[in-house]
């Protein structure tokens, strides 16, 4: 069965479902992450006014005479609240995710690109929901736990990057593949720049609510793009079961079985350095509404949306970055020089206690987002053109516990050291940026002629 394919075999090859046009993959990462950043401050916004309003906590947002005022005990709660139950959804999510995302990306390698960007849509699709329904009819918060568990049997946003970046790797050239994964990356970042922007303006004029109508709105595009007008990459899509352990052992064997275009090694180490990456970003991010919503800083919602803007802005200054530097350095060279900025920026983030230091901080992370496409990019090297799905559902497995990983020490740490060092979690992000640093300098050193790869 496993073996080389019948005729019967053969005549069930999957036949492309008509499109309107053969669009690609782009316009979905860049709905999808703009519907996600649209939705994700403001629901941390929502929760601290829900726990404010339960604890009676109305602290003022007067920057001028925030960093001055003693601590309200209420203000630590809310804080610790809030923090929790972000991580009570990303748990929920990424605990779900970790078997759905291995399961349907090396699902892809078989029926196709397409059918993983629908299902993620809708998962996308069915949170929004769920999330409308807690704003509007003020439901428990534990609801968008709910909703992250359903998006996340569908496949969630790792689902769709995992398809996304797959799709890249099926008509890209190793020589172009470095900036095509870049250029993805980027999509993500011009989206979620532009919906930070609009969703801290847009909070502060009506509400809550209409945010995530306009996150339906276009989650309802994106699923219909992705079922009608994306052209599959995949050459030959197969019918095959969903539920199978052949999907999950064809991500086991790019570990362990050995093959001529791959090192088990470099797959290993490379891997941990993107969850390592991963971790760090994903923990910071999860702690800096709460942490500039808050004292000394006490930003508003357009502050925090100028933020969140100024957060994704390296998305598209590291594409830029990444393509200037690979014309005379290495991509080792490029990815070390990125999280010497990433860890420059998470010091002056832990002891930021005005704005001006706060956008410092961000300032420092423009080449930060350099290093994921460049282990993306040589990862997908490393591995056959029938395994690229495998890959990035490996990756996107990866993903998922970098995130589960940086929820709990992140979102645990930080009400845990509010009264030692508020940044503390930042300078743990920091120092752990500094083992990335390390591997991608071993495995450059041990090859350092095949490991990265210039972009002439």
């Amino acid at each position: 069965m496993e073996g080389q394919a019948s005729p019967l075999r053969q005549s069930r090859t999957r036949r492309a479902a008509p499109v309107l046009f053969r669009g690609p993959v782009e316009p979905l990462v860049f709905l999808g992450n703009f519907a996600l950043v649209l939705q994700s401050p403001i629901t941390t916004q929502y929760l601290w006014h829900r726990f404010s309003v339960d604890l009676g906590y109305n602290g003022t947002r007067d920057r001028g005479h925030c960093g001055n005022q003693t601590v309200d005990p209420r203000m630590t709660e809310v804080e610790t609240l809030t923090s929790h139950w972000t991580l009570y959804m990303n748990v929920g999510g990424f605990l779900v995710d970790l078997f759905s995302s291995t399961l349907l990306g090396a699902w892809s390698d078989q029926v196709g690109r397409r059918p993983l960007l629908v299902l993620a849509s809708l998962g996308l699709l069915l949170q929004a929901v769920v999330s409308i329904f807690v704003v509007q009819l003020q439901l428990h918060v534990g609801y968008f736990v709910l909703g992250r568990i359903l998006c996340a049997l569908l496949g969630d946003f790792s689902g769709l990057l995992a398809a996304g970046f797959a799709s890249i790797a099926d008509v890209s050239s190793n020589h172009s593949r470095t900036f095509r994964m870049a250029l993805l990356e980027a999509c993500i970042g011009v989206a979620g720049m532009l919906a930070s922007l609009l969703g801290g303006h847009w909070l502060r004029a009506q509400g809550y609510a209409n945010p995530f109508w306009l996150a339906l709105a276009l989650l309802i595009v994106m699923t219909l793009y992705a079922a009608f007008c994306f052209g599959e990459t995949l050459k030959e899509p197969k019918s095959t079961r969903l539920f199978t352990l052949r999907h999950h052992r064809s991500i086991v064997h790019l570990y362990l079985s050995p093959a001529p275009e791959k090192s088990r090694k470099h797959l290993a180490l490379y891997s941990l350095a993107f969850f390592v990456v991963i971790t760090v970003h994903f923990g910071a991010q999860d702690i800096l509404t709460i942490y500039e919503l808050s004292t000394p800083l006490c930003w508003d919602s357009k502050l925090i949306g100028y933020g969140s803007a100024a957060q994704h802005l390296p998305y598209l200054t590291s594409l830029l970055g990444l393509r200037l530097l690979q014309c005379c350095l290495a991509d080792s060279w490029v990815a070390e020089i990125g999280l010497t900025f990433n860890i420059l920026g998470m010091v002056v983030f832990a002891f930021a206690t005005i704005t001006a230091l706060m956008f410092t901080g961000y300032g420092l992370l423009f080449l930060s987002l350099v290093i994921t496409p460049i282990i993306r990019a040589k990862l997908s090297k490393l591995v056959g053109e029938s395994e690229q799905g495998a890959l990035f559902s490996a990756m996107a497995c990866v993903s998922s516990l970098a995130m589960l990983a940086a929820s709990g020490i992140f979102n645990s740490l930080y009400p845990a050291t509010l009264n030692f060092l508020k940044g503390f979690p930042f300078l743990l992000g920091a120092g752990l940026l500094f083992i990335p640093a390390i591997l991608i300098g071993v495995l450059e050193r041990a090859n350092p002629h095949s490991e990265f790869q210039n972009i002439s």
